[in-house]
């Protein structure tokens, strides 16, 4: 909560050339797009929310804020969660590819390049058959509409529970092994 909290303020570019909202205004709007579409997957919701950390924690690494960001979210948020953080980007490509006349912000457009720009088909390929591909690829399309300027998502704090219960779910999972 800490981390999500100091986004306000932060911008995904040093100088604030890049998205026209905060980092904390993105991370609520990806968010709630997610809740919206998908309410059952808190998975999903939560890899909205913290998907952009990376931005954060090394200041102007576009190309490797998502790979940040998953390593920072996995051991408490879960494998799932850090790959869909980490899977972000390649979908950005991904959809770069076959979807060739979608629109991203300036931002997004300028950073694809240095992301590794429009996926081969093969990549492509290789992307599609990656077990989490549809839902990063959803994540993705709230990571691109969640930069409206304005748009009132909620606050942070409303969003703790759900973090507790999936960094809980991932305890139970890793928790003490008894021995017997």
């Amino acid at each position: 909560m800490n981390l999500l909290h100091a986004c306000r303020g932060a911008w995904d570019t040093p100088d604030r050339s890049g998205d026209p909202v905060d980092l904390h205004d993105h991370a609520l709007q990806t968010a709630a797009l997610l809740r919206r579409s998908h309410p059952a997957d808190k998975e999903l919701q939560v890899a909205g929310l913290v998907h952009d950390l990376g931005h954060l924690l090394r200041p102007g690494d576009d190309a490797a804020h998502a790979d940040h960001a998953a390593a920072a979210v996995r051991s408490l948020l879960g494998h799932r969660v850090a790959e869909l953080v980490r899977l972000h980007v390649p979908a950005k490509r991904y959809l770069a590819a076959t979807e060739p006349g979608r629109a991203l912000s300036e931002q997004s457009a300028l950073t694809l390049r240095a992301q590794g720009g429009v996926m081969t088909h093969e990549e492509a390929a290789a992307f599609a058959a990656h077990p989490y591909a549809e839902d990063a690829v959803t994540l993705r399309q709230a990571d691109d509409a969640g930069k409206v300027v304005g748009l009132d998502a909620g606050v942070m704090e409303d969003w703790r529970p759900v973090l507790e219960l999936v960094a809980g779910a991932v305890g139970q999972a890793t928790g003490p092994r008894t021995h017997g």
